[in-house]
């Protein structure tokens, strides 16, 4: 088993990644020029930005309960993101064909967040 400091910093790395790779995908001038491109975008990067901020915020935490409180925040977020992107890849009109493996990783911070909120919570 990781140590949970190294836990905490690998993770603090793969979700500000994510991040930046998504605003990077979505940097495409061509997508921007979409109306509802553009609003799934700004919802997608928000919700993304969102899931590192507040799993930087998991790792600062004062007690077990504000712990916990920020990990549930960080499962909403990374929940709403993979939504998002799921929205991005039903488009047929547009290519998003290089968002699959940003939603893979997505998928798993999900789902190693929530196994950690379940344990945290146990």
């Amino acid at each position: 088993m990781m140590p949970q400091e190294e836990f905490n910093e690998l993770f603090r790395q793969r979700t500000k990644q994510l991040a930046l790779s998504v605003i990077k995908w979505y940097s495409n001038p061509q997508l921007r020029k979409i109306g509802e491109v553009r609003i799934l975008g700004e919802q997608l990067i928000r919700s993304v930005t969102s899931t590192a901020a507040n799993y930087r915020a998991v790792c600062r935490a004062r007690s077990e309960a504000e712990r916990f409180s920020k990990l549930c925040i960080v499962v909403e977020e990374a929940d709403e993101t993979t939504f998002w992107m799921e929205m991005f890849m039903a488009l047929e009109y547009i290519d998003s064909s290089n968002l699959k493996p940003l939603y893979e990783e997505a998928m798993i911070i999900l789902k190693v967040m929530a196994k950690t909120r379940k344990n945290l919570k146990n």
